[in-house]
C-alpha cells in the first residue's frame, strides 16, 4: 500500500522510479539505420534515372523489340555464339518491325539493337538486386527504422510490377501490323517509373531528418502551399505522361514550328483517326498540341504558386520554389528547341532528364512546404 504523503510535501524529494521513461517521444533516440538506409535509397534513386534515360535511348535508338521473350532469370545470359546470335536474329526477323520496316538489317545491325534492349533489361536486374540485397540486409540486422519495413517493401513490389508492365509494352509490338509498341503503354511504362522515383525520392527526404525533427516541423506546416505543391506535381506527373504519348509515336519528329504548327493554332485534321478516342494516342499532331498545352498550364500555374511561396516565412522554402520555377522555364525551353530540331537524340534524352529533375525538385517543394526547416529570425 502506498505511503501517504503531506499536503506541502515536495515533489522533487521523492526519488524517481527506476522503471518511469525519461522524456517523451519526441525526445527518444532514433532508432535504426536511418542514415545507412537513406544512403541506400539515394544508390536506388541514381540507378532509377540512369534506368530512364537508357530506356529513352533504347526508344530512340528502335531497340525495344529486339529481344521477343521475357525471361527475368535465364535472360541475363546474352547470345554466346554464332548459333545463339543467329536464332536470337531470326526470331526478330519474325516481328512486324523486321518485316515491316527493318528487312534490309544485318545481324550486325541487329546486335546493336540487342545490346541496347538487353543493357536495358540488365539495369533492371541490378535494381532489382540492389533493392533485394539491401532490404534483407537491413532487416535481417534489424536496422529497418520503426514502421519503415512496409514502405520499404512497396518499392520492390513497385519493381516486380514495372518489370511485368515492360514486358507488356514489348509484347504490343511483337504481333499484328505495329513497327512500335503500343505508346500508352510506353506512357504507363514510363509513368510508373517516374512513380517508383518519386517515392524513393519522398521518403529519403523524410529519413534526412529524425522522427522528432520531423514532428517539430509540421508545426510550421504551410498547408496551403503544400496543396499548391501537390497539384504542381499532378500537373507535372500529366505532362510527363503526354511527353511519353508524344515519343511513343514519334510526335516530336512532326510540325517544328512554334508557337504554331504547320502555321496554325492547331495542327490540321486532328481527329481524322476512327474511333475518335485513338486520336488523343496515336494522331501525332494532336498528341504533341497536349504536350505543349499541358505545358503552358504547367508553366502558367508554377508561376501562381511560386508568387505564393515567395510570402513563406521560411527562407529555405522560397528557396526550393525559386528551385522549382527556374528549372520550369529551363525545361519549357528544352521542349521547344528539341521540337524545332525535329527531336534529336542529344536533345531528347536531356528534355526527358529535366523531367527528372523538375519532378524531384517540385516534391522536395512539397516535402519543404510540409516540413519546413528552422531557421533564425534573421532568415525570415
Amino acid at each position: 500500500m502506498s505511503q501517504r504523503r503531506a499536503i506541502f510535501e515536495e515533489v522533487g524529494d521523492a526519488a524517481p522510479r527506476p522503471d518511469t521513461p525519461r522524456g517523451g517521444m519526441i525526445d527518444a533516440r532514433p532508432r535504426g539505420a536511418r542514415r545507412a538506409v537513406r544512403t541506400w535509397l539515394w544508390v536506388l534513386f541514381a540507378l532509377v534515372v540512369v534506368m530512364i534515360a537508357v530506356g529513352g535511348l533504347t526508344r530512340l535508338t528502335d531497340s525495344g523489340l529486339s529481344i521477343t521473350e521475357w525471361a527475368p532469370v535465364t535472360g541475363a545470359i546474352p547470345p554466346l555464339d554464332a548459333e545463339h546470335w543467329q536464332g536470337e536474329f531470326a526470331a526478330y526477323q519474325a516481328t512486324p518491325e523486321y518485316q515491316l520496316q527493318n528487312r534490309q538489317m544485318t545481324l550486325d545491325e541487329f546486335k546493336v539493337i540487342y545490346w541496347w534492349e538487353w543493357g536495358h533489361r540488365q539495369l533492371g536486374r541490378v535494381i532489382g538486386l540492389v533493392w533485394a540485397i539491401g532490404f534483407v540486409g537491413f532487416l535481417v540486422a534489424r536496422k529497418i527504422p520503426p514502421g519503415w519495413t512496409g514502405r520499404l517493401l512497396l518499392l520492390g513490389a513497385l519493381g516486380g510490377a514495372q518489370g511485368a508492365i515492360g514486358w507488356w509494352m514489348v509484347a504490343s509490338g511483337l504481333t499484328g501490323d505495329r513497327v512500335d509498341v503500343a505508346s500508352y503503354r510506353l506512357a504507363t511504362h514510363l509513368g510508373l517509373a517516374f512513380v517508383i522515383l518519386g517515392v524513393i525520392a519522398w521518403f529519403a527526404l523524410q529519413l534526412s531528418r529524425s522522427e522528432a525533427a520531423l514532428m517539430q516541423a509540421r508545426r510550421g506546416r504551410e498547408a496551403g502551399l503544400m496543396r499548391l505543391a501537390g497539384i504542381m506535381a499532378g500537373l507535372t506527373f500529366l505532362q510527363i505522361i503526354l511527353g511519353a504519348l508524344v515519343a511513343g509515336i514519334d510526335a516530336g519528329r512532326n510540325y517544328t514550328d512554334w508557337p504554331l504548327m504547320a502555321g496554325g493554332f492547331l495542327p490540321p485534321d486532328p481527329l481524322q483517326i476512327e474511333p475518335l478516342w485513338r486520336n488523343f494516342f496515336e494522331n501525332d499532331g494532336l498528341v504533341q498540341f497536349m504536350h505543349r498545352m499541358s505545358g503552358y498550364a504547367l508553366l502558367a500555374f508554377g508561376i501562381f504558386a511560386f508568387m505564393r511561396a515567395r510570402r513563406s516565412s521560411y527562407r529555405k522554402t522560397r528557396a526550393a520554389w525559386h528551385g522549382i520555377l527556374a528549372m520550369l522555364v529551363v525545361q519549357m525551353v528544352l521542349g521547344i528547341v528539341t521540337v524545332m530540331y525535329s527531336a534529336p537524340w542529344h536533345l531528347a534524352i536531356l528534355h526527358q532528364l529535366g523531367a527528372v529533375v523538375l519532378w524531384v525538385l517540385v516534391l522536395r517543394g512539397r516535402h519543404q512546404s510540409g516540413y519546413p526547416l528552422s531557421q533564425s529570425v534573421r532568415d525570415a
